[in-house]
């Protein structure tokens, strides 16, 4: 992490230097600041000529020939300097007005010790776009200056902030992404903890029996592919699905800091999520061989798909069709709005009202219809419909993306960065806040029986664990509403089973299958997924034999494996006759997340009403504890929503430890496609 630490500084660090003029009173001090633009947020860095200073310490900016403070513009910030702690820099929250050359000063009690040379103020840009202008949750980093103007005034000093020590608690890729994060900014005092004996949280590849990578004989039992783009067949129109692009740029980095070398490498290859030949949803009906039609089959002939009729057709039809004109799911303006900037798409779902219904709700509440062609329609869920509109943007994707050799390639990146500063198999219980020290203490038993838990605090503790764990934990007094979201968020529940076989006989079938995914309406099944690598390969294969989410996810996890495994090789031979049993080598591997004991869920799933009302809580540092994580974030069950949560959250505690460069270069790094600072 060390080049990329050196870059990012580098490139702060050259906007910048010492400035002072000289005048009558002794200089004690010099000013150090970057660019200075209005309506914004700046470290105002400060150099002591006296080692043995001691004294109050104000900082105003005004008139280059002011002589006393009380002349001032407005005020910095003021501060007690011991002899031992000399402050390192203040934030500058610039207002709007600020005058376009004037000087900073620093007064001790009447005595003027430090005046900087003329300082040019830019005006606020015009159509400045930040987080802020895009989304529209109340949470502090999308409006920095809000943030550090609702903090003491005059209190936003910096001294020796680097060196505060950081808990990041859970080792999944929002912790592992803000330990690269802090590494980048020059912090190195960090920890993480994690419960099981493993990084990488919910990237689960598991390679079948005990198989290298380079074998190919695995399965992603976790998250398994990226949306890319979205190509018009009839226009030759392509959308960049922006927000999944900061994956691939955290796989370049990662290459970078591991020298390219083979054994770490992240390569992203294609992953294909639709093809002709697999296996599709028929409502019962069967082929005359007996097998379950393809999906190239069901296109060409829709008659082999039976469902049974609604009780009023023409009502269902039109539920329908109002749903997709209030949602404008086929309008290519909205998707092409969520495609390139998921921030700015959700506050217009927010203006729209998204949030405030399900299609449920919508369909029955809304428009009026009867609860027998509401459920016929949609369901009776209660999600919003936000996660409908991404989620359908992501899947209408035509391009996608995946890890040669798994998407264990990331957290195995990470690790030699973070093998010396990670602890293994802790299972924390629980935070508590010391109010004497203005510290987080985290809290675990080595022995699950011992009665008093081991502890050890910290400055700040980045919670990066899901809240289907944390509510499990002995908290601090956190607000009412953060302690609702940790207690009531919902989590959707999912359940995958691989199966491996001597060959990959899919492939030389009369309809052969080179990847994708089939949606099938066998019982307990879900969705199949064939490899998308190693494609005509010989020897072993896996299939990805069952991918099941929501409330049937409940009724496969409460099988014994026996039994699981056992309906998911009936259905494969429903699907590819009886040479999927005789080709079948006894070896799966099984994960149902409900029942997984690191987490508790599958991924966050918020019920109408938790996502806007609780997302302002996790932008509010409370008893030093920032929460992140996938459940924090805009978007769910994906990647780039853990990734994105890292850069909120360190972002967070950069603001609040003062270190607006560090901020301001992990924004423009990480988030630069959508906004300018």
């Amino acid at each position: 992490m060390q080049g990329l630490t050196r870059r990012l500084i580098a490139l702060s660090l050259c906007q910048f230097g010492w400035a002072s003029i000289p005048y009558r009173q002794t200089e004690l001090v010099k000013f150090q600041v970057a660019d200075v633009t209005a309506d914004s947020l700046h470290n105002v860095h400060i150099q002591f000529l006296d080692s043995k200073f001691e004294g109050e310490l104000h900082v105003v900016y005004g008139d280059c020939g002011i002589s006393r403070s009380s002349e001032r513009h407005h005020e910095i910030g003021s501060i007690f300097v011991k002899r031992e702690a000399h402050p390192e820099r203040f934030v500058w929250s610039t207002p709007s007005n600020a005058p376009h050359k004037n000087c900073l000063h620093a007064f001790s009690e009447s005595a003027l010790v430090g005046r900087s040379a003329p300082i040019h103020v830019a005006a606020p840009l015009a159509r400045r776009e930040s987080i802020a202008d895009v989304a529209d949750t109340e949470g502090p980093w999308f409006d920095g200056i809000a943030y550090m103007q609702s903090k003491e005034p005059g209190k936003a000093v910096v001294a020796q902030a680097k060196e505060a020590s950081v808990a990041i608690v859970g080792g999944g890729m929002s912790g592992l992404m803000t330990s690269l994060l802090l590494e980048s900014v020059g912090m190195h005092n960090w920890h993480i903890m994690e419960s099981s004996g493993r990084v990488g949280g919910r990237i689960r590849t598991k390679y079948l029996n005990n198989t290298r990578p380079d074998q190919y004989q695995y399965q992603e039992m976790g998250p398994m592919r990226f949306p890319v783009s979205i190509t018009y067949a009839d226009t030759n129109e392509t959308l960049q699905i922006q927000d999944h692009r900061m994956v691939f740029q955290l796989g370049q980095v990662l290459n970078e800091m591991n020298g390219n070398k083979s054994d770490l490498a992240v390569n992203f290859i294609p992953f294909y999520q639709n093809t002709p030949n697999v296996p599709a949803s028929s409502g019962g009906d069967r082929l005359s061989n007996g097998l379950i039609p393809t999906a190239a089959e069901v296109k060409a002939n829709s008659s082999l798909v039976y469902k049974a009729a609604s009780s009023n057709t023409t009502a269902a039809t039109d539920a329908a069709n109002q749903y997709q004109k209030y949602t404008f799911m086929q309008d290519i303006d909205k998707m092409r709005e969520i495609a390139s900037n998921i921030f700015r798409a959700h506050k217009s779902a927010v203006e729209n009202g998204y949030f405030h219904w399900s299609e449920t709700g919508y369909l029955r509440y809304a428009l009026g219809y009867n609860a027998n062609i509401t459920d016929y329609v949609s369901g009776t869920g209660n999600d919003p419909i936000w996660g409908d509109l991404y989620d359908n943007v992501y899947f209408a994707a035509t391009e996608w993306r995946t890890i040669d050799k798994g998407l264990e390639s990331l957290p195995r990146a990470f690790w030699p960065h973070v093998a010396n500063k990670t602890t293994l198999n802790r299972k924390v219980e629980g935070l508590s806040y010391n109010e004497s020290s203005g510290r987080i203490a985290v809290n675990w038993r080595e022995d699950p029986m011992q009665p008093v838990p081991e502890t050890q605090e910290y400055d700040y503790a980045v919670v990066a664990v899901p809240f289907s764990k944390v509510r499990l934990w002995d908290l601090p007094r956190y607000s009412s509403l953060l302690s609702r979201a940790i207690s009531t968020m919902n989590y959707d529940q999912s359940c995958k089973m691989s199966l491996l076989f001597e060959t990959r006989f899919w492939e030389h079938q009369e309809n052969p299958i080179f990847g994708g995914c089939g949606s099938v309406d066998l019982p307990g099944i879900g969705s199949v997924c064939y490899p998308s690598f190693n494609i005509n390969g010989t020897g072993p294969g896996v299939v990805l034999a069952s991918y099941i989410s929501g409330t049937p996810a409940r009724s496969t996890a409460a099988l014994s494996d026996e039994d699981h495994v056992a309906l998911v090789l009936r259905s494969m031979t429903q699907i590819h006759g009886l040479i999927a049993a005789e080709q079948y080598t006894g070896i799966y591997d099984r994960q149902c997340w409900e029942v997984d004991e690191h987490q508790a869920g599958a991924w966050a799933d918020p019920l109408v009403g938790q996502q806007e009302l609780y997302l302002p809580a996790y932008y509010q540092t409370e008893l030093k504890t920032i929460f992140m994580g996938e459940h924090t974030s805009y978007t769910h069950a994906w990647i780039f929503s853990a990734l994105d949560s890292a850069v909120r959250g360190t972002t967070q505690l950069l603001l609040d430890l003062g270190l607006v460069d560090e901020a301001k270069s992990i924004v423009n790094t990480w988030m630069g496609r959508w906004i300018k600072v």
